[in-house]
């Protein structure tokens, strides 16, 4: 079978709305890490977020999407859906078609309507509009009815790695016969559910976040969806190929429920699994985007894991300097610069760094730079050490 191509994206974060302006954000080095503006919460001026800066009504308006119990985790899907199947070119015939499948993932869905949640759930209310939403599949399911998708549909939450999951999966289902192409990303929103979850476990920074930095405190939470349209190449032949996806890899160390071992051992199982699927060796990848949150133990567990696969570490940087950890779309949000990396032959900067970390005196790349890639590897590493690794290569 031929490869599995890339021939759509579509993206929105706190550094932009769109593909576009997400890569001209990076390349100016932009943190899109601010104070709370929109979400409310007692954390507003404390804990620094990468949040959308769109309010859930003005998303509304601009999708056209006004039906009762919609939540913004799904408005912010929905964007990044509707810009990844028109640059791909799908019409509505083919969104609608038995072979094209969705693979959604999310870690918040409904729950980002946590104070209705609470309404519902003590008889409060009279049982709000938002009661569908709380289902887990609420995303796809919402994908689905608007655009008339018969093909399989499927909702994956394997929480940090949920959307590398989804397109991993979708990756699966195309070699395996079950789908001629597939819409995979995720989509998060910010949440009182994640954002007093994560606090209290002491990991969110109250600065922004120095991924891989002998001082990094813990990360900062963000928001945003990405999606990728998946392909056979020989189905393909008359768009644009972004690149193709070459290589993928699940592991779990099953160490801890919220923290990788020492060692690495579940990235770096996830790494070399990775690259036994795209049939390289580790000194053929040409760059790392990083899994990268910025928290003690996250950091220190993947530099040595890169250690111990790649006799010399390429260069690697973490996005989420730039955006925050947007949990289930994490993946797909570096699916999207992994692809641009390779595009346009350039990396982004970790923003923040000082200073390396003592035990792995790793560096990550600190200033934009234009080189030839070929194999870009991208990283997403879950609580209950669900780990996964994508391996990108130039089409």
């Amino acid at each position: 079978m031929s490869r599995i191509v890339i021939t759509g994206l579509g993206i929105i974060s706190a550094i932009g709305s769109n593909v576009a302006e997400n890569r001209l954000a990076l390349i100016k080095s932009t943190c899109g890490v601010t104070q709370l503006d929109l979400f409310s919460s007692r954390y507003a001026g404390v804990l620094p977020c990468g949040e959308i800066k769109f309010s859930t009504s003005e998303l509304k308006e601009r999708l056209f999407a006004n039906d009762p119990g919609i939540t913004r985790t799904t408005l912010l899907a929905l964007h990044a859906f509707e810009e990844a199947s028109k640059d791909c070119g799908l019409t509505a015939d083919q969104l609608s078609a038995d072979d094209t499948a969705l693979v959604a993932a999310s870690t918040v869905g409904g729950m980002c309507l946590t104070d209705e949640l609470y309404q519902d759930a003590h008889m409060v209310s009279g049982g709000s509009t938002f009661l569908s939403s709380y289902d887990c599949g609420s995303v796809a399911l919402y994908l689905r009815d608007r655009f008339n998708m018969r093909g399989i549909i499927n909702t994956i939450n394997t929480a940090c790695s949920s959307s590398a999951n989804a397109i991993m999966y979708g990756a699966r289902l195309i070699k395996n016969g079950f789908a001629n192409r597939c819409i995979v990303g995720g989509t998060d929103s910010l949440a009182k559910f994640t954002l007093n979850g994560f606090n209290s476990m002491h990991i969110l920074s109250r600065d922004l976040c120095t991924p891989f930095d002998l001082n990094r405190n813990g990360l900062n939470l963000g928001e945003g969806a990405a999606f990728l349209v998946l392909e056979k190449e020989e189905d393909a032949f008359d768009k644009r190929l972004y690149a193709s996806l070459s290589g993928y890899g699940n592991a779990n160390d099953a160490f801890h429920p919220s923290s990788l071992s020492e060692d690495g051992e579940g990235p770096y199982l996830a790494m070399k699994a990775a690259l036994a699927t795209a049939r390289l060796e580790p000194g053929q990848v040409d760059f790392i985007n990083a899994h990268g949150t910025g928290t003690e133990n996250n950091d220190e567990s993947e530099s040595k894991a890169m250690l111990r696969l790649f006799p010399q570490p390429p260069p690697f940087a973490s996005t989420k300097s730039n955006v925050g950890h947007t949990l289930g779309a994490a993946g797909a949000v570096q699916a999207v610069y992994s692809v641009l990396n390779l595009v346009q032959q350039e990396v982004y900067p970790s923003l923040h760094y000082t200073k390396p970390i003592p035990s792995t005196g790793l560096q990550p790349v600190l200033k934009y730079a234009k080189m030839p890639l070929q194999h870009v590897m991208s990283n997403s590493f879950a609580f209950g050490g669900n780990c996964t690794s994508l391996i990108f290569s130039k089409a």
